[in-house]
């Protein structure tokens, strides 16, 4: 800013003494000429009486000294009656004298030999100097150059008015960069303060913090970012509370079935004299016990597998119809065991474009789930319709229900309302965790809709594409 506002003021300075110069040199030249043209006549016929008288009534009326030079630049004829016969040595009479111009103009300061130029603007004028003007015209008699006139006036009050106005730019370029100076530090001092305590917070969260927060003030592009900063470190310490209770939720689940084990097999070992009956039984509850476990470990490599993005979806066309009815008809044996009913109500085929494999797991999943829960006698009602360009699944039970606080939970790892009666059924806690994984896989939704004591019922949404 400043560096532009010195720009701007030197050209200004440099515009208004260009064209106070114009208007002097225009004025100072005409008048040299007008009087040339008096001067030839008395000069060529050497009256130099009536030349001197000339020259010292144009030199009051114009305000400045007039002298007459030969071609070798010797006064013959001074205004002022000091400098005849004395050599002039000017720029403005040698151009003359070489034939350049017939006409010439300059400004010097008395004492120095350098004229006026653009570069003076730029630099503090010495108020204490005496500065000249001068303007020299040819005398031509017959086409022929028989000497100059050189005429001489002060231009100090010019120079004083342009001194002035340097020093006011001064004032006002000093005063421009304080201005400038104090703006860029308060507005460095609001810009950066924000990013600063951001920069802390992030260092914090460098360190293990996840629970850092910056405040949110000002608005622009800082605001959006301090808000930004924020959703990503809340998510972050709900991802690190979900995966400290995932970890502890695995060892728990995978705790319990090796305690088991570990008693039955110490029994076993410190009772060699057991009943084989008694033995049989023990034996097949650790063998109960390891297929928990490789249930328990299946389901976790799965869910790791596909947190990693590693799990690819192999794509088929396929009726989401017959997947429905296909594991209505295996799941019905273990419904018929309980005297439970599934009925089924299907009124599109859904022919989609997805991963059969996958699809079906979450499909079981759910319904194995609806035959756990619904008490002996119940009834399991699975419908399948479509909607537009969504295959729409709902899978309801008259169970329990589920509380509306477990509701929110109930995708979560290891989750379980009843805890006790779900192991007691034999899930691994993991297995609607799968089917929101698997869902999501495929673009789609799963929600739940239940009242305590009314039953559940779970709904998949899925978009059909046609392969």
């Amino acid at each position: 800013m400043g560096v532009s506002y010195y720009a701007v003021a030197t050209s200004l300075i440099s515009l208004v003494g260009d064209y106070l110069f114009a208007d002097r040199r225009a004025r100072d030249q005409a008048s040299t000429e007008k009087l040339a043209v008096s001067v030839v006549p008395l000069f060529a016929d050497a009256r130099m009486t009536e030349l001197q008288t000339l020259l010292s009534a144009a030199g009051g009326e114009l305000g400045g000294r007039l002298m007459v030079l030969d071609t070798a630049a010797k006064v013959q004829a001074d205004s002022y009656s000091e400098l005849n016969g004395s050599r002039v040595e000017l720029p403005e009479v040698a151009s003359i004298l070489l034939g350049q111009k017939t006409v010439d103009y300059g400004v010097h300061q008395l004492g120095s030999t350098a004229g006026l130029t653009l570069l003076s603007f730029f630099t503090p004028l010495d108020t204490g100097a005496v500065w000249v003007g001068y303007s020299t015209a040819l005398l031509t008699q017959n086409g022929r150059g028989i000497g100059i006139l050189l005429f001489s006036s002060p231009i100090q009050d010019m120079m004083q008015r342009l001194t002035a106005l340097q020093e006011s730019m001064a004032l006002y370029f000093i005063a421009a960069a304080v201005a400038a100076m104090a703006i860029a530090l308060v507005v460095a001092r609001v810009i950066t303060r924000p990013i600063a305590t951001l920069t802390k917070g992030i260092q914090r969260m460098g360190r293990g913090d996840l629970s850092v927060r910056v405040p949110v003030k000002g608005s622009g592009e800082l605001k959006r970012l301090a808000e930004t900063f924020n959703v990503m470190s809340e998510k972050l310490e709900l991802l690190d509370k979900s995966r400290n209770q995932f970890v502890s939720n695995a060892s728990h689940e995978l705790k319990t079935p090796l305690s088991t084990m570990k008693i039955l097999l110490e029994n076993i070992i410190y009772e060699p004299g057991m009943d084989i009956g008694l033995r049989t039984e023990f034996l097949t509850d650790v063998n109960r016990e390891i297929d928990r476990l490789n249930l328990i470990i299946s389901d976790l490599l799965t869910l790791v597998s596909m947190d990693s993005k590693t799990t690819r979806l192999n794509r088929e066309t396929f009726r989401f119809a017959d997947v429905v009815k296909d594991v209505a008809h295996r799941l019905s044996v273990v419904a018929e065991r309980q005297h439970q009913e599934i009925k089924l109500q299907v009124s599109d085929s859904c022919e989609m474009y997805a991963d059969m494999a996958k699809l079906t797991q979450v499909v079981y999943n759910i319904m194995d789930n609806a035959i756990k829960y619904t008490p002996e006698g119940g009834l399991i009602r699975v419908r399948l319709n479509r909607s537009g360009r969504d295959a729409i699944l709902r899978i309801s039970d008259n169970g329990p229900g589920i509380p509306k606080e477990d509701q929110p939970h109930i995708f979560d790892r290891f989750y379980r309302v009843d805890k006790a009666r779900s192991r007691d059924t034999g899930g691994t806690g993991l297995g609607l965790s799968i089917v929101n994984q698997l869902v999501l896989m495929h673009g789609g939704t799963v929600s739940v809709q239940s009242d305590e004591g009314h039953g559940s019922t779970f709904t998949v949404e899925l978009p059909i594409h046609q392969g």
